[in-house]
């Protein structure tokens, strides 16, 4: 085969060339970035860097005294005198060489300090490029407020999923009352509290993306596992094999790699009950919409009503900086992780904001015709305590997205017609995920670290 024409091959030569070129520049500013990041205030390494430096010239200095004054005193003339003749003085002075054999003798610690930490982290499975990633990562994760959350369904999984870029001191109480579903089978089959927004919760909140990924798949075939996801079935295990699943959630937020904390409202399960305005109960919130019909929901209640909760959940709300109300369903979502008494006591005493994050939409069957006002007056009357901060999403939906929800029949919900105090509370901002009728989780997370209020800005 005969060669290449020659402006071909200059060509190739020139895009290799600029191949080169790219890979060198994207490596430079991989390195930049990284020494900017072990630079970065708060990560815990100039200071021991610093101690190091000093350490060793310290050290040089003990070695030098020793040398001068003890019995190699001869040796340390002659290695001087050695390095003396390799300088020509009129060139650079004499000290020079001893100052260019410090900085040598520096730079080769610290390289064998580096080596020695690429050996110990690829020893432990850490890759040593990723080391600082991480440290910066956890350092700067440790250092966010502390934010507590309370709610379910995928709106509340929606929230976790934009906080866990900004906070590890995420903790997020979850209502375990549902009881349809993979959920409601495996609650009934084995007597334990609701898996299924647990699930959700520890696939936004995991470190670990193939776990994310597989805590929601979902059995399509197989006798008794058909319908379930792995991340219930997961959790079943765990709270058979540990007597509860409140007994097991250690474990779990190990295991699971979990950015944060999740946790159960109740430990035990409860069956939520709606009381209607024309005098009906409704037990199971699974039935909800199928029977409320025409009729309203005046409050929900638990059964049992003295449901215990976990120690680490009030001391949570105790110590938060924000508590989150929503997003999700207000009857089903929000309301029930409101009405365990120890954590509604909780929430009335805490001195951290209370903000409530606005539904997007009314619920079929559920909250229909109910305003935005009367969303904020259904969990005043059932907690006790009126939301400090409403935050409100000003952006309308395509057309086509607000056709289909009317068909089903969910319609926007605004600040129109509401009350001045409502207003006064209100944080209205943009956000909208595009081209959808739910919140945008980055959006919805820099609404509530800059614009909501938090305790830590106040006290």
């Amino acid at each position: 085969m005969s060669d290449p024409p020659i402006p071909q091959r200059a060509a190739r030569a020139d895009g290799s060339r600029d191949a080169r070129r790219t890979e060198l520049l994207q490596r430079g500013q991989q390195a930049t970035r990284r020494a900017r990041m072990w630079m970065s205030p708060g990560l815990g390494v100039k200071r021991w860097l610093a101690l190091f430096v000093i350490c060793t010239l310290i050290g040089a200095v003990g070695v030098l005294h020793f040398t001068w004054t003890g019995p190699l005193h001869f040796t340390a003339t002659r290695w001087i005198l050695w390095v003396n003749a390799l300088i020509r003085p009129e060139v650079m002075p004499l000290y020079v060489g001893g100052i260019l054999l410090m900085a040598l003798a520096l730079l080769g610690a610290l390289w064998s300090i580096m080596m020695l930490n690429r050996s110990v982290l690829s020893g432990t499975g850490t890759a040593p490029e990723q080391a600082v990633d991480l440290m910066y990562q956890n350092r700067h994760l440790a250092r966010g407020p502390r934010i507590v959350t309370l709610g379910g369904g995928t709106g509340m999984s929606n929230l976790l999923s934009g906080l866990r870029v900004h906070t590890g001191n995420t903790t997020a109480i979850v209502t375990v009352a549902d009881d349809g579903g993979s959920s409601g089978r495996l609650r009934q089959s084995l007597d334990m509290i609701a898996p299924g927004d647990l699930t959700d919760c520890y696939a936004a909140l995991s470190d670990s993306p193939v776990m994310a990924r597989l805590l929601l798949h979902r059995f399509t075939r197989g006798d008794g596992i058909e319908g379930h996801t792995f991340g219930n079935l997961m959790l079943a295990t765990l709270s058979e094999e540990q007597g509860s699943l409140s007994e097991a959630m250690l474990d779990i937020h190990e295991v699971l790699r979990i950015r944060g904390r999740v946790y159960p409202a109740a430990t035990q399960p409860p069956t939520l009950v709606a009381h209607l305005n024309d005098g009906r109960v409704i037990r199971g919130e699974s039935q909800f919409a199928q029977q409320v019909g025409a009729a309203r929901i005046q409050r929900v209640t638990l059964d049992p009503p003295d449901l215990p909760a976990l120690p680490e959940v009030l001391q949570a709300i105790r110590d938060a900086d924000q508590i989150i109300l929503g997003p999700g369903s207000l009857y089903t979502s929000i309301l029930p992780a409101l009405l365990v008494p120890a954590i509604a006591q909780g929430l009335r005493q805490t001195a951290a904001p209370l903000i409530y994050v606005a539904s997007l939409m009314t619920e079929p069957g559920e909250t229909d015709d109910l305003t935005l006002e009367g969303h904020v007056q259904a969990i005043t009357r059932h907690l006790g305590r009126t939301p400090d901060c409403v935050l409100v999403n000003n952006a309308i939906p395509a057309r086509e997205v607000i056709d289909r929800y009317a068909a089903e029949g969910a319609h926007l919900l605004s600040l129109s017609g509401a009350s001045r105090d409502l207003r006064g509370r209100s944080v209205i901002l943009p956000l909208l995920h595009p081209g959808q009728a739910r919140h945008d989780p980055a959006a919805l997370a820099q609404a509530l670290l800059y614009a909501a209020p938090r305790r830590d800005q106040t006290t």
